[in-house]
């Protein structure tokens, strides 16, 4: 069944099996969606790999498991079985390395009458950023 991956700025709908709390993939999907390859020497992403100890957990009945590939990897999983969507969020090192730059990722909103703004129209301005929300 069709599954909402989320990822960094993608999202890919990919096709995912849902078993008591467990989501897992085909590899080709989580490559497709991650850009991650499961491969023999393990989790690969252009010339990096991360070993995967069988013990892991990743893989399950030849399927990819997506709460263990966030854990290998450190990176956060919001995860929501029933709407069928999840979102991978950066890994620890990966949010303090962004922060010691001392620059805010972009991003870009609507404002009140619908018109986009991206941060990164501002750059190398001044700007005053408002935020508010309601809880």
């Amino acid at each position: 069944m069709s599954f909402t991956l989320i990822d960094e700025n993608r999202r890919c709908e990919v096709d995912a099996v849902v078993e008591g709390g467990h989501v897992t993939l085909a590899a080709p999907d989580l490559e497709r969606a991650t850009g991650w390859a499961l491969k023999s020497e393990g989790l690969c992403q252009g010339g990096i790999c991360v070993p995967v100890a069988p013990s892991s957990g990743l893989v399950r009945d030849g399927r990819v498991d997506l709460a263990a590939f966030a854990s290998l990897l450190g990176r956060p999983l919001a995860m929501d079985v029933d709407a069928r969507a999840a979102a991978l969020g950066d890994s620890a090192h990966d949010r303090s390395t962004a922060m010691r730059t001392g620059m805010a990722p972009d991003f870009t909103l609507p404002d009140l009458s619908g018109r986009m703004h991206s941060l990164g129209d501002w750059r190398g301005r001044k700007a005053l950023l408002i935020a508010w929300a309601s809880w």
